[in-house]
């Protein structure tokens, strides 16, 4: 689709999933305020829709993650590259931009790499963290890796890969408007506990998790009978989340207005997440949290052998300490859940402390000078030749 303005140059863009498709918006948006005719190809969402793109097909169709979650979509994922590779061939973009789900686009990649097409990795593979030694599949694949964490580019570096550290477009979040007044809005009264629940955006993990979460707000509620509950969702999973906490104790307030969550956010007492970018949200907000990650025992097992560092979560990896709890697979329970959840909603200093440590970590990832988009724009629209 081409921008307002003319006819510019074509970017082919590709999201592998609803984290990618919020990064790819941002970021098109950016590159439409830095050049008004650059037009749009690829593979997205809905926010990526609303920036002006035509995906070539639903992004749930690859948004899948896990070994035995991937099996039963295999032919679909393999008809999708194909279709993908054909019209990036077909539409001789003058630059390609992928965005993370490196399982899809480094295929993509390597099935339409040549020396006149330049690519941009957007959002480094977190092989710092397991099988650091396929960081040499990325040399001479791609022409540079933005990233979006500072500690990043010391490994990125040694292994010879082109870098540039752009900074995480959830710094975004922190000046974006949103309403004042949630609770009142809602109905909440002002000294109730309100938790902010987040299951995840993508249909596996949220039906793994959300079974976990419904028992814990269960418990939880035993021992917080105010308890007030607020689970922001993406279009993928809005359906689902909807049917599954239908049985909670108190009726979850949905919300698919990324305003509204920002303003959620601003006034809840503690959040419940799994383990991904909606950490580092939370961290901006200045949220306590209790992250969460479960997968199935097959691919539990595979992950326990590779990865290399001792947390997970992202506060904990750019604090370089443990400042938020993590209760992964067996230790995710409900009643572990609870007891962290309970700790945070009773006291203040915990509350305090954690808030203290999240502070430290934004700092960390910096926010000053251009927004992050803004930095990634411009070294896309510099690959142009």
């Amino acid at each position: 689709m081409a921008a307002e303005g003319g006819v510019g140059p074509l970017i082919f863009i590709i999201a592998g999933e609803p984290s990618g498709d919020a990064l790819g918006a941002k970021l098109m948006h950016a590159l439409k305020h830095a050049d008004s005719k650059v037009r749009f190809a690829g593979v997205g969402g809905d926010r990526m829709s609303a920036e002006g793109l035509h995906s070539l097909f639903p992004l749930h169709d690859i948004a899948v993650m896990g070994i035995t979650e991937i099996l039963p979509q295999v032919p679909v994922i393999f008809r999708r590259l194909n279709e993908t590779v054909a019209a990036i061939r077909a539409q001789r973009p003058a630059v390609l931009v992928t965005i993370d789900a490196p399982a899809f686009v480094l295929r993509v990649i390597r099935k339409t790499r040549s020396s006149d097409l330049p690519v941009v990795h957007y959002v480094a593979p977190q092989l710092w963290a397991w099988r650091p030694w396929r960081v040499k599949k990325l040399v001479g694949r791609i022409d540079r890796l933005m990233l979006l964490l500072p500690f990043e580019k010391e490994f990125f570096d040694r292994a010879g890969v082109p870098s540039v550290y752009v900074g995480h477009p959830v710094l975004e979040e922190a000046d974006a408007p949103r309403q004042a007044d949630f609770r009142a809005r809602h109905g909440i009264a002002a000294d109730a506990p309100l938790l902010v629940v987040l299951p995840g955006s993508r249909r596996g993990l949220v039906g793994r998790m959300l079974p976990v979460y419904g028992a814990a707000m269960r418990l939880l509620h035993r021992r917080h009978p105010s308890l007030r509950i607020v689970v922001p969702v993406v279009s993928g999973t809005a359906a689902q989340v909807g049917a599954a906490v239908r049985d909670w104790p108190t009726a979850p307030i949905i919300l698919n207005d990324p305003a509204e969550k920002r303003a959620a956010l601003a006034e809840a007492d503690a959040a419940l997440t799994t383990s991904g970018t909606a950490t580092l949200e939370l961290a901006v907000a200045g949220l306590p949290m209790v992250v969460t990650y479960k997968v199935s025992a097959l691919s539990a097992w595979f992950a326990r052998r590779l990865i290399q560092v001792p947390n997970v979560a992202m506060p904990n990896l750019v604090a370089g300490r443990t400042i938020v709890p993590e209760l992964l697979q067996e230790k995710c329970t409900p009643e572990a859940i609870v007891e962290e959840l309970d700790a945070l909603l009773r006291g203040s200093e915990v509350r305090a402390a954690q808030r203290s440590a999240l502070a430290e970590v934004c700092a960390k990832l910096g926010r000053d000078g251009p927004k992050p988009s803004e930095r990634a724009a411009a070294v896309v629209l510099s690959m142009i030749r």
